[in-house]
């Protein structure tokens, strides 16, 4: 069994005689003793050696034990360290002023070898036990962080999964939920969102069709061009999202609650469920719009052959009739205008096998 290692003391006095005896009766008690002749010394000592206490004269040349022991408990690295002050004016003033300093406690001259060791012990004691507590603390908020961590990544591994149900019922869109996460954080970047709610919006995008799994497949995964009746079914994906998603107190979920809700509007106020106009659609169904338009253009439907990049881009800002630049807030047009070539990358390096 490792012998527990010796308690380090270092004595600060100018009076060679009272060090040596203080010295030899704490080495005597099994303490490993260092000594300093003045206040700027000690402070240095202190400062390299860390002891585990510190026995500090008051009247020293250079500088006093006052203004050292302000020193040491100002001072980084040493501010955790007991200090007892002692002198031979065992006066009240003194003491006053030494507890001011910051000691730990007090001695007078000449100190009683019974009542140093006893003093010695017992600020250690403290010090071990405060040790404790704060390592004790720390080792709390550590396992709180980890349960923390884990708890979100569950949630965050249910709510993609969630998500990827919604979707594989359809192959061609079973990889758009990655890309979705991509283009909204070019987005979100632009926009200088927040780090912390930009995080939430980066796993909450690809939820926006979750209203998906109430749609018939004969409607859903339909080859063909959808009728006026299929579509306004169709349609009601946005409103189902909506209901499933609502009324949770994660933030994820209710940032995927808008995403979900609001992605179809326009900011025209031509688009549904709610026919909102300008800024009365949520940013997340803004952001989603011009995001969602871009990847279906890109992707290949049923319905349809998938565009390439120029000519998405091309639709989107400059129009082809079915899609004009109306339909989108103008500021994260521009986002998107700047960083089309991103959203080229993103497209490419999640393409569809």
């Amino acid at each position: 069994m490792t012998a527990e290692p010796k308690a380090k003391v270092l004595i600060v006095d100018d009076e060679t005689v009272v060090v040596d005896v203080m010295g030899a009766i704490l080495a005597k008690h099994g303490f490993d003793v260092e000594s300093a002749s003045n206040g700027v010394e000690g402070l240095a000592r202190a400062m390299e050696q860390n002891p585990d206490i510190i026995l500090l004269d008051i009247s020293m040349p250079k500088m006093d034990g006052f203004e050292t022991c302000r020193r040491l408990k100002n001072g980084s690295g040493t501010q955790g360290i007991p200090v007892v002050m002692f002198t031979s004016h065992a006066d009240r003033e003194s003491r006053i002023e030494a507890l001011k300093a910051g000691a730990n406690d007090f001695l007078g001259k000449p100190v009683d070898s019974t009542e140093l060791v006893v003093r010695v012990n017992n600020l250690l004691k403290v010090k071990k036990y405060q040790s404790f507590l704060e390592n004790h603390s720390k080792i709390l908020e550590i396992q709180v962080e980890e349960r923390t961590r884990q708890l979100r990544e569950a949630l965050l591994d249910t709510v993609q999964r969630l998500t990827l149900a919604a979707e594989y019922r359809d192959d061609s869109t079973y990889i758009h939920v990655k890309r979705i996460s991509y283009y909204t954080e070019v987005i979100v970047r632009e926009l200088c969102i927040p780090p912390q709610e930009a995080e939430i919006m980066f796993y909450a995008a690809p939820m926006h069709d979750i209203g998906k799994v109430g749609i018939p497949d004969s409607i859903l995964l339909k080859p063909g061009k959808l009728t006026m009746q299929e579509f306004e079914i169709m349609k009601t994906h946005a409103a189902i999202g909506g209901r499933i998603l609502r009324g949770s107190e994660s933030p994820f979920l209710k940032s995927a609650e808008k995403f979900a809700f609001h992605h179809h509007e326009r900011w025209d106020g031509m688009g549904y469920p709610q026919g909102l106009k300008g800024k009365e659609t949520p940013i997340e169904g803004r952001i989603l719009n011009i995001i969602d338009q871009y990847d279906a253009l890109r992707s290949k439907r049923p319905y349809k052959p998938p565009f390439d990049h120029d000519t998405a881009v091309k639709i989107i800002t400059m129009g082809d009739g079915r899609t004009t630049p109306s339909h989108f807030d103008p500021a994260i047009l521009d986002i998107f205008r700047a960083n089309s070539g991103r959203f080229r990358e993103i497209f490419e390096i999640h393409e569809e096998i």
